[in-house]
Protein backbone atom coordinates (compact mmCIF):
# COMPACT_ATOMS: atom_id res chain seq x y z
CA UNK A 1 0.00 0.00 0.00
CA UNK A 2 2.84 2.47 1.00
CA UNK A 3 4.66 2.11 -2.31
CA UNK A 4 1.38 3.39 -4.12
CA UNK A 5 1.71 6.58 -2.54
CA UNK A 6 5.53 6.54 -3.35
CA UNK A 7 4.46 5.92 -7.20
CA UNK A 8 1.95 8.40 -6.89
CA UNK A 9 3.82 11.04 -5.46
CA UNK A 10 6.48 10.61 -8.21
CA UNK A 11 3.66 10.59 -10.80
CA UNK A 12 2.59 14.28 -9.35
CA UNK A 13 5.71 15.57 -9.36
CA UNK A 14 7.01 14.52 -12.60
CA UNK A 15 3.54 15.86 -13.98
CA UNK A 16 3.85 18.85 -12.27
CA UNK A 17 7.30 19.81 -13.45
CA UNK A 18 6.06 18.84 -17.16
CA UNK A 19 3.43 21.22 -17.22
CA UNK A 20 5.64 23.85 -15.34
CA UNK A 21 8.67 23.43 -18.21
CA UNK A 22 6.95 22.92 -21.40
CA UNK A 23 3.22 24.88 -21.32
CA UNK A 24 2.74 28.10 -22.42
CA UNK A 25 -0.49 29.33 -20.62
CA UNK A 26 0.35 30.74 -17.57
CA UNK A 27 -2.48 29.75 -15.62
CA UNK A 28 -1.47 26.18 -16.55
CA UNK A 29 2.20 26.97 -15.14
CA UNK A 30 0.72 28.01 -11.73
CA UNK A 31 -1.69 24.52 -11.62
CA UNK A 32 1.52 22.81 -12.46
CA UNK A 33 3.36 24.39 -9.37
CA UNK A 34 0.29 23.11 -7.08
CA UNK A 35 0.51 19.67 -8.58
CA UNK A 36 4.14 19.58 -7.74
CA UNK A 37 3.70 21.09 -4.01
CA UNK A 38 0.76 18.08 -4.00
CA UNK A 39 3.29 15.77 -4.92
CA UNK A 40 5.92 16.32 -2.16
CA UNK A 41 3.54 17.21 0.21
CA UNK A 42 1.91 13.19 -0.47
CA UNK A 43 5.70 11.97 -0.26
CA UNK A 44 6.81 13.58 3.11
CA UNK A 45 3.18 12.34 4.85
CA UNK A 46 4.37 8.86 2.93
CA UNK A 47 7.75 9.10 4.54
CA UNK A 48 6.45 9.38 7.78
CA UNK A 49 3.70 6.67 8.19
CA UNK A 50 4.64 3.62 10.05
CA UNK A 51 2.52 0.39 9.18
CA UNK A 52 1.26 -0.35 12.29
CA UNK A 53 1.74 3.02 14.58
CA UNK A 54 -0.52 4.64 16.61
CA UNK A 55 -0.88 8.82 17.17
CA UNK A 56 2.30 9.39 19.51
CA UNK A 57 -0.34 10.68 22.48
CA UNK A 58 -0.17 8.90 25.67
CA UNK A 59 -0.02 8.39 29.12
CA UNK A 60 2.72 6.61 31.37
CA UNK A 61 0.22 3.56 32.13
CA UNK A 62 0.02 3.35 27.93
CA UNK A 63 3.53 3.23 26.94
CA UNK A 64 4.46 -0.29 26.66
CA UNK A 65 7.51 -1.93 25.24
CA UNK A 66 7.87 -2.33 21.49
CA UNK A 67 5.25 0.09 20.85
CA UNK A 68 5.19 1.64 17.55
CA UNK A 69 4.07 5.65 17.10
CA UNK A 70 3.54 7.63 13.88
CA UNK A 71 6.33 10.66 13.27
CA UNK A 72 4.33 13.69 13.72
CA UNK A 73 6.74 15.91 11.83
CA UNK A 74 6.21 14.69 8.84
CA UNK A 75 2.83 15.57 9.35
CA UNK A 76 3.10 19.22 10.54
CA UNK A 77 5.69 20.08 7.97
CA UNK A 78 3.33 19.03 5.16
CA UNK A 79 0.22 21.23 7.37
CA UNK A 80 2.69 23.96 7.18
CA UNK A 81 3.33 23.31 3.39
CA UNK A 82 -0.50 22.94 2.40
CA UNK A 83 -0.45 26.75 4.12
CA UNK A 84 2.26 27.58 1.73
CA UNK A 85 1.57 26.69 -1.49
CA UNK A 86 -2.00 27.84 -1.08
CA UNK A 87 -0.53 31.50 -0.32
CA UNK A 88 2.14 30.95 -3.17
CA UNK A 89 -0.70 30.18 -5.40
CA UNK A 90 -2.52 32.74 -4.37
CA UNK A 91 0.18 35.33 -5.03
CA UNK A 92 1.18 33.53 -8.47
CA UNK A 93 -2.56 34.02 -9.45
CA UNK A 94 -2.56 37.76 -8.77
CA UNK A 95 0.32 38.38 -10.62
CA UNK A 96 -1.13 36.50 -13.78
CA UNK A 97 -4.25 38.89 -13.40
CA UNK A 98 -1.75 41.73 -13.20
CA UNK A 99 0.09 40.13 -16.17
CA UNK A 100 -3.21 40.12 -18.09
CA UNK A 101 -4.26 43.27 -17.25
CA UNK A 102 -0.66 44.57 -18.26
CA UNK A 103 -0.09 42.42 -21.80
CA UNK A 104 -3.96 41.22 -22.84
CA UNK A 105 -2.31 38.05 -22.86
CA UNK A 106 -1.76 35.18 -21.10
CA UNK A 107 0.64 33.21 -23.06
CA UNK A 108 4.41 33.61 -21.66
CA UNK A 109 5.88 33.19 -24.90
CA UNK A 110 3.72 36.50 -26.05
CA UNK A 111 4.31 38.29 -23.15
CA UNK A 112 8.75 37.82 -23.31
CA UNK A 113 8.54 39.09 -26.82
CA UNK A 114 6.39 42.34 -25.44
CA UNK A 115 8.82 44.86 -24.23
CA UNK A 116 7.00 47.69 -22.72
Amino acid sequence: MIYTNYIASVLLIVLGLYTILYKKHIIKIVLGMGIVDYGINLLIVSIGFNDGGTAPIFTMSELISGAYFVDPVPQALTLTSIVIGACVDAMALSLVIKLYKQYKTTNADEIRRLRG
